[in-house]
């Protein structure tokens, strides 16, 4: 079983934003219903098999993956610069600010467009977080979705 069953979150700096809070459990709850994470046979070793425990936090400016068996038995870990993640963590923040506004203001055909562009950055954002997981991790599409999700949730609070 290549998932993730279980996420712990380090959000002890996050701020408690009705918003922010509300991304996290939406992209906790998608990710937990459906996800495809897999664990590469790196260096000849052996693959702990899944289905794992994922812990995501920040530390001292890394993003870091925490992954362990479901009996918590230590299964990897691995940091991951947050240098490839900035900018499209600030644009998708800032487009994301733009679609809560307009959403209270705007017709539905420019919510639309907003919302496209949002989806657009949503997608570039996983692409980069694929290829940063290359050689580490395997995952899907809509997986690296909700982990960037998590990610910009992880990356306000730092």
């Amino acid at each position: 079983m290549s998932k993730i069953i279980h996420i712990d979150i380090d959000d002890r700096n996050l701020p408690p934003t009705a918003e922010i809070d509300q991304e996290r459990k939406v992209a906790m709850f998608d990710l937990l219903e459906d996800n495809n994470f897999a664990l590469p046979a790196r260096d000849g070793r052996e693959v702990p098999p899944g289905p794992y425990k994922l812990g995501l936090s920040i530390k001292e400016r890394r993003l870091v993956f925490d992954i362990k068996q479901e009996d918590d038995t230590p299964a990897g870990e691995f940091h991951l610069s947050l240098g490839p993640f900035r900018q499209v963590v600030k644009d998708y923040f800032q487009i994301c600010e733009s679609y809560f506004d307009a959403v209270k203001t705007l017709p539905p055909s420019q919510i639309e467009t907003i919302d496209m562009a949002r989806r657009g950055i949503h997608n570039e954002g996983a692409r980069v977080l694929q290829e940063r997981l290359e050689g580490k991790a395997d995952v899907d599409i809509d997986t690296a979705r909700r982990l960037f999700t998590l990610i910009c949730v992880l990356h306000f609070g730092g």
